[in-house]
């Protein structure tokens, strides 16, 4: 008897542990870019559905009214509007958003918007981001924003100028698809 009871305890500890990887995986999501709000902001459609709002996972991008916030939606739409992509979903944000990782084809959004100068790795209190090496490449480079002098992080910027009028990503027109460079 002693011996079934292990047995039925094991069991039920390897569903608890199934049970809970199981949830942790990140789910994917297809669909289609419909809409690019700024540089780290876009919303997804999937086939026959609502459209989801997301946010890119591990970066910030400029703010639309800080120096290189229209090249950086400019440099996203060009990338992602219209265009089929997959979102790995890892969360939500504090706005509600859903937060993940974008690709199109084979593709890292994220990452590509890192390495161009779009965009700097998310920051965190205890470390520089997942993107730093590509940051780093980046900034040694003079790419995208690492060449305008005195580039601040959004959350500098807004501690120094207060967050963006409404509707200023609004003003700023969306670029056609097709022009990025992959």
């Amino acid at each position: 008897m002693p011996a079934l009871s292990r047995l039925v305890s094991l069991v039920a500890v390897m569903t608890v542990f199934s049970s809970l990887h199981a949830a942790a995986a990140p789910r994917s999501v297809q669909g289609m870019v419909t809409t690019v709000t700024d540089g780290d902001s876009l919303w997804l459609t999937p086939a026959g559905q609502s459209a989801i709002e997301v946010r890119l996972r591990d970066i910030d991008a400029p703010e639309p009214c800080q120096p290189w916030g229209v090249e950086a939606r400019k440099a996203l739409a060009e990338l992602a509007l219209n265009k089929v992509a997959t979102l790995q979903i890892s969360g939500r944000d504090s706005s509600g958003r859903t937060v993940g990782t974008l690709l199109i084809e084979d593709l890292n959004v994220s990452r590509f918007l890192v390495e161009n100068g779009h965009a700097w790795s998310l920051r965190t209190r205890w470390d520089q981001g997942p993107l730093v090496k590509q940051e780093k490449m980046a900034r040694a480079l003079s790419r995208g924003l690492h060449g305008t002098p005195g580039a601040l992080q959004p959350k500098e910027f807004t501690r120094r100028n207060g967050k963006c009028p409404q509707g200023a990503a609004d003003s700023i027109p969306t670029a056609t698809p097709g022009s990025a460079k992959r």
